[in-house]
């Protein structure tokens, strides 16, 4: 080959490369689904674990619905309150449920040993995913692993199944619950733009009493929204999650490091929290306590507003909606009261007019029954006077202007028509 003949190759493999470059752009990681962790409680609490004490030489299934899609994913695994190491023996995905799944590995290795208090990522899975994909994770524990971290709040049905089944596409023998166990986050690698909107809150946001395994809770129908757009919603929702004090979980101040500024690819977050440091206090859940006071609360919310601008991030807080008659016929009748209605009616009232949030979402106007401001309009009530039924949470996602989420400069967000 003569010199000119080795230029013009040189030429063009730099042009080739030069245009490789070109037709893939920067991707980065964006946190796509969450299931904030929390500590099991003990057997004397109010409400069942529905879990059992350990798990040993048994195989933990759970179905997850991401938001955005991606050319590779990575599953966050937590043993955030283990008193012990965690032995993982195998954990793997399918990428559609009944699928013969696929597995995940840590750093090169099937299996993984996670410390008390941390959590681990496994090395990316080249899985192409859409957005709004349902996917299943297995995850197999070899030995007697007393169980310290869950979220008790699935709405989705998962297996406990005797053996190293995870590799299985069905399992046999297995048993149902609706707590979720040891996953608590899915990132998907994106494109650069993408980023994600973290919806930190109590059981209205968890999604207490939508239809179980529908994906009907109202971060779901703001994730089928926002999806098109390139954003992707993750759900920090605790039930019996409070602002101040910790509840069923370490409370929002508490756990706002971990489940929203640590989030990759996060770029704002909606705050749905309070209603549980108005109302437990006196019930069954915390008879002995002291409610908080309005300049608490405030104070409280002050506090996360200033953690995410001084991490960059954009705040929107919701007002709290109507609660009148809640939780009637359960150990809980006495969760309403006059007085409590009239502080969360203050309290709405300063998010209004004076919040510390860049933006606030009137989710109080969007479900109040115009007859009866105190109540929940029974369109949208999922019959415990509390929690929105389905019409309801779709009503609160529908009730969200998208451009109040991101800047205005972010190209992700197109207003809407």
């Amino acid at each position: 080959m003569n010199r000119l003949s080795t230029l013009t190759t040189a030429a063009l493999l730099t042009l080739s490369a030069a245009a490789s470059a070109t037709a893939a752009p920067p991707r980065h990681w964006v946190a796509s689904w969450q299931a904030s962790p929390q500590p099991v409680w003990q057997a004397d609490f109010l409400f069942p674990t529905l879990i059992p004490a350990e798990l040993a030489d048994q195989t933990f299934r759970q179905t997850v619905r991401i938001s955005l899609g991606g050319s590779r994913l990575r599953v966050r695994l937590s043993n955030a309150y283990g008193t012990q190491p965690l032995r993982v023996g195998r954990a793997t995905l399918a990428a559609h449920p009944g699928e013969v799944p696929q597995a995940l590995t840590f750093d090169g290795q099937p299996g993984v040993l996670i410390a008390p208090g941390q959590d681990r990522l496994s090395d990316a899975l080249p899985l192409p995913t859409r957005n709004l994909q349902s996917l299943q994770v297995s995850i197999h524990l070899p030995q007697p692993t007393p169980l310290r971290t869950f979220h008790w709040e699935g709405r989705q049905t998962s297996w406990i199944a005797p053996g190293d089944q995870s590799l299985a596409a069905d399992l046999d023998g297995a048993r149902s619950t609706t707590a979720r166990l040891l996953l608590s986050g899915i990132d998907v690698e994106t494109a650069a733009r993408a980023r994600s909107v973290v919806v930190i809150g109590d059981s209205i946001t968890d999604g207490a009493t939508a239809s179980l395994d529908q994906d009907q809770r109202w971060t779901d129908h703001l994730a089928a929204r926002l999806a098109p757009q390139g954003i992707a919603v993750v759900n920090a929702g605790i039930s019996g999650g409070r602002l101040l004090r910790d509840g069923m979980g370490e409370s929002a101040l508490a756990r706002f490091a971990r489940d929203v500024l640590d989030q990759p690819g996060v770029a704002s977050v909606i705050v749905l929290i309070g209603i549980n440091d108005i109302s437990w206090p006196g019930t069954a859940f915390a008879r002995g306590q002291d409610r908080p006071g309005l300049a608490e609360l405030q104070a409280g919310y002050r506090s996360l507003a200033g953690q995410a601008h001084r991490h960059g991030l954009r705040i929107v807080g919701a007002t709290l909606p109507p609660f009148a008659g809640a939780l009637p016929g359960t150990p809980l009748d006495d969760y309403y009261q006059p007085h409590k209605d009239a502080l969360r009616q203050q309290l709405n009232a300063w998010l209004r007019q004076d919040s510390p949030f860049d933006a606030v979402i009137d989710l109080d106007a969007v479900l109040r029954d115009p007859a009866d401001p105190s109540r929940m309009a029974a369109a949208y009530d999922s019959g415990d006077h509390l929690h929105p039924g389905d019409a309801g949470n779709r009503a609160m996602a529908e009730a969200v202007d998208l451009r109040m989420l991101m800047p205005p400069s972010h190209p992700a967000v197109t207003p809407p028509r």
